[in-house]
C-alpha cells in the first residue's frame, strides 16, 4: 500500500511543482523577452526556475489537452487534496490556508492565481491572472500587469489591490508552511488596478517568485467583512473556473464549473475544467470506500492498496467493461514514504538506535505477501531522480562537503547507506543479530524479554495513525521489533486527534509520504530545516536540525543552474540517509487507476501529471452505454 503525496494547495500551482522536478528532454525556447529600455529588466509571458521556457508568447493551449473537449457531466472522486491543512478523510473547514480545522479537498478549484504550471515543464508558470511580467535586472523587483477583464464571482474587478491584499494576509496569517514559502517575499503594492509591484529580498531563494506567483487571490473587499484566520463552513468568494456547490460537512463537497468564468478562454486554461461537477467523497474506511466505488458512488479511483489492485478487481462491472483498469506512467520523481522516527524524543537521539530499527523491517517479505509484488524498495529522498545518491561522492559532491567534513559521520564520505535486502523469510536472523548490536553498542540493555533504553526505561514504541491500511505492513514489522524486545505497538485515532497530536509533535513515529519535485527548493527547508523543526504544522515531522543541512538548502536556493542543484541534493540526500531519521518504505513508478467508463481523455497526458480531473471530460457516448442512474 502507498499513501498519496502531501496534499499542496494551489489551482495548478507552483506549490504543485514547486519542491522541484527532474530534468526535461525537450526542446525549450527562450523567453519571449524583450528589454524594457526605460528601467532595464526584461518582461515576459512567463517564468521559470532557471530563465527557460518552453513555450513562446503566443502559445494556443497545453500541449496535453484537447482544446475541443467537451463540457458537461460529472466526476465523483475522493479526495485528494485541498490545502496544508486537508486531511482525507473528513473536514470541517472550507478555509484551507490556515492551521486550524480539517481543510476540505478541491477548494484549489475556486481560485485565480497570477500565473499557473505548464505540466510539461518542470518548473515554469504561464500569466493566468497576470498577462506579463517585468522583472528587474537585479531581480528583486517584480510587476506583473494584470489582465483588466479578470473577476470575481460576484463580478467585482480583480485588480492589483486584491492580490496585494492576498499576499500579505498569507504571509501574516496563513499556514506555516505557507508563511515559509513566502520567507523572501517583502511587500506588495497596487501601482495601478492592473499593475502589481512585488518586492522580494535580495538574495532570496530562486524560486521566490514562483512561490509569490502561484499563491491563491482572494477578494479583499470580503475578508474586509470576514475574518481570515477562522475555520468556517461558508464558501469565501473566488474567481476561479468552479464555485462550491452542496456539501454535507465530512461526508461530501461538490464543486459547480463557472459557465461564465472570466478566464475559461485563455491559452492556460483551454481544453481544461470540462466537468460541469465535480464532486469529493469521503469515507473513513478504505474497505468501505472501495465498496462506494463498486457501487458507483463515486466514479474515479486511484488505487493505493496493493491487495484490493491485485485481487479486488473481480466484480462484475470490470468484467463486462463498465469499469477500466489504467496504469498511468509517473514521470515526476517517485513519493518518498516512509516511517518517519520522531528525534524530538530522546529514545530516538542515538543515531545508531535508530540505524538498528531499519534493519528489523523485512521489505522482502512484506512486498511478496501483502503487497503482491508491485512495489521497490525506497532508498533515498530523492527517489528516481537524478539528485538520488549512489555510491560514493563524486569530486564534484566532495567539493560541496569537505568545508564540512569536521561537523559530519565519516559515513557521508564512505559508500551511501542503502537499506539490507534481506532473506524474505519474515524475520532474517543475520539482520535482527545486527540491530541487536547496534542497539547494545548505543548502551540499551537486556532485563528479560525486554529490552531497556540506556536510561533504564523500557523501550516502548507506537505507530500513530488514522487509517488502518498500513496496520498489516507495521504489524509485520512491530513482530520484529518485539523479537528485539522493543514494545511496538499500532495506536489508530481519530483524525481530528491525529492533527492535533503530528501539529505538536506528540508521537513518536507516523507514516508520511512526500515528493519534493524535479527541482528541489524551499520545500527541502520545510521538510529537513531546522527553522522548521519546531514549527507548529511543521512538515518536518521527524524534527532534523542540522546546521549542515541548513547551510546546504541555502545554497541550493540560490545556485543558478540545475547541475550545481543535482549535486548539492545528492549531498543532502547523503547525509540524512546517514542519519537514519525513517525507516523507508516503497514506490512504484505509476499511477494504478480504476474508473467507470464515463470518460473520455486527451491523446496524451502532461508528463508530470496525470490530468485528473482537470483535462478529462465526460463522454456522453460512454456513458449511454454504462447507464448509471446518477449520471
Amino acid at each position: 500500500m502507498s499513501l498519496p503525496t502531501r496534499p499542496q494547495f494551489s489551482r495548478r500551482s507552483v506549490l504543485r511543482l514547486g519542491s522541484g522536478l527532474l530534468v526535461a528532454s525537450f526542446p525549450t525556447w527562450r523567453a519571449s523577452a524583450q528589454t524594457v529600455p526605460a528601467g532595464g529588466g526584461t518582461e515576459t509571458h512567463g517564468i521559470s526556475t532557471f530563465g527557460d521556457l518552453a513555450l513562446p508568447a503566443d502559445f494556443a493551449h497545453f500541449g496535453y489537452v484537447d482544446p475541443r473537449a467537451p463540457k458537461g457531466g460529472q466526476m465523483l472522486l475522493q479526495p485528494a487534496g485541498g490545502g496544508p491543512n486537508s486531511n482525507p478523510t473528513t473536514f470541517d473547514t472550507l478555509n484551507v490556508f490556515i492551521l486550524k480545522g480539517d481543510g476540505a479537498a478541491g477548494m484549489g478549484l475556486i481560485f485565480d492565481s497570477l500565473m499557473v504550471a505548464n505540466s510539461d515543464e518542470p518548473d515554469s508558470l504561464y500569466g493566468l491572472v497576470a498577462a506579463k511580467v517585468w522583472i528587474s535586472a537585479d531581480k528583486n523587483l517584480y510587476r506583473f500587469f494584470l489582465r483588466k477583464e479578470a473577476r470575481f464571482h460576484d463580478g467585482t474587478p480583480l485588480t492589483a489591490r486584491d492580490v496585494a491584499f492576498s499576499l500579505g494576509i498569507l504571509k501574516t496569517q496563513g499556514h506555516p508552511v505557507i508563511r515559509q514559502s513566502l520567507r523572501d517575499f517583502v511587500s506588495a503594492e497596487a501601482e495601478a488596478d492592473d499593475v502589481l509591484a512585488v518586492h522580494l529580498k535580495p538574495g532570496h531563494m530562486r524560486e521566490a517568485a514562483l512561490a509569490v506567483a502561484g499563491q491563491p487571490i482572494f477578494s479583499a473587499a470580503y475578508y474586509a467583512k470576514q475574518p481570515f484566520n477562522q475555520t468556517t463552513l461558508a464558501s469565501p468568494l473566488g474567481s476561479g473556473p468552479y464555485k462550491v456547490g452542496n456539501l454535507d460537512q465530512g461526508h461530501f463537497i461538490a464543486f459547480d464549473r463557472v459557465a461564465d468564468y472570466w478566464g475559461k478562454d485563455l491559452p492556460v486554461n483551454v481544453g481544461q475544467n470540462n466537468f460541469d461537477t465535480l464532486r469529493f467523497e469521503y469515507f473513513g474506511d478504505r474497505k468501505v470506500a472501495f465498496e462506494a466505488f463498486k457501487a458507483a458512488v463515486y466514479t474515479f479511483r486511484e488505487e493505493f492498496t496493493s491487495a484490493i489492485w491485485a485481487t479486488g478487481y473481480d466484480f462484475p462491472a470490470v468484467k463486462d467493461g463498465r469499469v477500466k483498469r489504467d496504469s498511468l506512467p509517473d514521470q515526476l520523481p517517485l513519493g518518498t514514504q516512509a516511517w518517519f522516527l520522531n528525534i524530538r524524543r530522546d529514545k530516538f537521539k542515538d543515531v545508531r538506535i535508530r540505524e538498528a530499527l531499519g534493519y528489523a523491517f523485512d521489505f522482502e517479505w512484506t512486498n511478496k505477501f501483502i503487497m503482491y509484488g508491485l512495489y521497490r524498495r525506497t532508498v533515498s529522498y530523492f527517489q528516481n531522480s537524478p539528485m538520488e545518491a549512489a555510491g560514493k561522492p563524486s569530486p564534484e559532491e566532495l567539493q560541496i562537503l569537505e568545508p564540512f567534513r569536521k561537523q559530519l559521520p565519516a559515513a557521508v564520505f564512505d559508500t551511501v547507506y542503502v537499506p539490507p535486502v534481506s532473506d524474505g523469510s519474515g524475520e532474517d536472523r543475520t539482520l535482527l543479530r545486527h540491530a541487536n548490536d547496534l542497539l547494545v553498542s548505543a548502551g540499551c540493555k537486556r532485563q528479560g524479554s525486554s529490552l531497556l533504553l540506556p536510561d533504564g526505561k523500557p523501550f516502548e514504541i507506537e505507530f500513530l495513525d488514522f487509517d488502518n491500511g498500513l496496520e498489516p505492513h507495521t504489524a509485520a514489522y512491530i513482530r520484529n521489533l518485539n523479537l528485539l524486545g522493543i514494545a511496538a505497538r499500532f495506536r489508530l485515532v481519530d483524525p481530528s486527534q491525529y492533527k492535533e497530536r503530528t501539529d505538536n509533535f506528540d508521537y513518536d513515529v507516523v507514516t508520511e509520504r512526500f515528493g519534493l519535485g524535479l527541482t528541489p527548493g524551499e520545500a527541502m527547508r520545510e521538510y529537513f530545516g531546522s527553522e522548521a523543526a519546531n514549527l507548529p504544522g511543521s512538515l518536518n515531522v521527524s524534527g532534523i536540525a542540522d546546521p549542515v543541512v541548513d547551510a546546504l538548502i541555502a545554497d541550493a536556493l540560490v545556485v543558478d543552474t540545475r547541475a550545481k542543484l543535482t549535486f548539492i541534493c545528492r549531498c543532502i540526500d547523503r547525509i540524512l540517509r546517514a542519519g537514519h531519521y525513517w525507516v523507508p518504505m516503497w514506490n512504484k513508478p505509476n499511477h494504478l487507476v480504476a474508473y467507470w467508463d464515463l470518460f473520455a481523455r486527451p491523446a496524451r497526458s502532461a508528463k508530470y501529471d496525470i490530468g485528473v480531473p482537470s483535462t478529462w471530460w465526460y463522454d456522453t457516448q460512454k456513458a449511454a452505454r454504462v447507464n448509471l442512474p446518477s449520471q
